[in-house]
């Protein structure tokens, strides 16, 4: 796999870490089925990063309820997910058309261990070569569909901030009208909390490349609309406390690092 798909073992190891405990936060019981002995040795690389594992399983959890809203006002809603990685949500919410892209050798390793035919929800698998192969051709015979939701998770930071112009002009053309689910870091984030991380994930040969000091602003000149930020490392630790007592959180929610949310945007 490619450095960047190999991320996705990491993301789906915290998840199935989670699901074994007692009082999961995500609860992603399918995680374990990917979880092969390569995605269990770079789990082990960050056995160590304790809040970056718990807010990586929080940030899924936080868009997993996004789309559970979404899909009790509409059931109908098709969910485009750009870079899928082992993402089992077509699994586990009820409702919606599901369709995931990501690289060949992610979706063939997922087909194997997972077919899309065993969803109970409607669910199309499409493989791409994102370094070579169109995304809007891949996406063409989905053009024009409504209601819309893209998630694009755990992916953004990868990407040269010209690339991230590329792609959303090209879901602007696929669908006019659309919802857009994604995390994304500020530049002092980056610096001052995630170096720890992105040092491991530069030793698997992936890196980051967008950070900014408003990075919500690239979006909102491709012509979105800010509806929603969640701060994912707030929301996390509460996720994981449960209940927590008013004058705990006060105490505790100061010293928490800021910069990294999940952002919901629209168009038009």
């Amino acid at each position: 796999m490619k450095p960047i798909s190999k991320t996705a073992f990491y993301c789906c190891g915290v998840r199935m870490q989670d699901a074994e405990r007692e009082q999961p936060v995500c609860g992603d019981t399918y995680a374990r089925v990917f979880m092969d002995e390569e995605g269990l040795q770079i789990l082990r690389v960050f056995k160590d990063e304790t809040r970056p594992n718990m807010s990586n399983v929080g940030r899924h959890r936080l868009i997993d309820d996004l789309l559970r809203d979404e899909l009790a006002e509409n059931p109908n809603l098709t969910v485009v997910i750009i870079g899928a990685g082992f993402d089992t949500r077509a699994f586990r919410l009820k409702g919606g058309t599901w369709v995931e892209l990501d690289e060949p050798q992610v979706i063939s390793y997922k087909e194997e261990r997972l077919p899309a035919a065993t969803s109970e929800n409607e669910l199309h698998r499409i493989a791409i070569d994102f370094a070579a192969e169109s995304l809007e051709q891949k996406l063409a015979a989905r053009a024009g569909r409504s209601p819309v939701t893209v998630v694009i998770e755990g992916v953004l930071m990868y990407l040269e901030e010209a690339a991230i112009d590329q792609l959303l002009q090209t879901l602007r053309r696929v669908f006019p009208q659309h919802r857009l689910i994604c995390d994304l870091m500020t530049r002092d984030f980056f610096e001052t909390t995630a170096s720890s991380m992105h040092e491991k994930f530069t030793g698997m040969g992936a890196t980051f490349k967008f950070t900014a000091d408003n990075p919500e602003e690239v979006f909102v000149k491709n012509g979105y609309r800010q509806l929603e930020k969640l701060p994912i490392i707030e929301k996390s630790v509460l996720l994981d406390a449960g209940e927590m007592p008013a004058e705990v959180w006060q105490t505790i929610q100061p010293t928490l690092p800021q910069g990294y949310s999940i952002y919901v945007f629209q168009i038009p």
